[in-house]
């Protein structure tokens, strides 16, 4: 075996993540163009098209989680998933605390 070459374990391993890479872009450019898709070619309502397009958004983000973030459910991964739920928490505070704000001075303008 010379220097360059890979145990056949780590090779395998390297051939395994690739394949989860890729499935992950796969699932990830159908979700994508299946959103495009909606929008542009269903004949739904524009309350339907919005349901379906934010639950095509949530399924995307869980792939992103799965195959990009390698976060599932395993006991290891878990610390992980609740600092990523903890800052999307403080994200909808900020964001849903602006809007509260913007919308109120608002009708004190009016």
């Amino acid at each position: 075996m010379s220097g360059d070459e890979l145990p056949a374990s780590e090779l395998e391993g390297r051939v395994t993540e690739r394949r989860h890479y890729l499935l992950g872009l796969l699932l990830a450019l159908l979700l994508t163009l299946a959103a495009f898709a909606v929008v542009a070619f269903a004949g739904l309502s524009g309350q339907s098209t919005r349901i379906v397009v934010a639950s095509l958004a949530v399924i995307q983000i869980l792939v992103h989680f799965r195959y990009f973030l390698h976060i599932d459910l395993q006991k290891s991964h878990r610390d992980d998933l609740h600092l990523i739920l903890f800052t999307a928490l403080i994200v909808f505070l900020m964001v849903a605390g602006t809007i509260w704000i913007l919308f109120n001075l608002h009708t004190r303008m009016l």
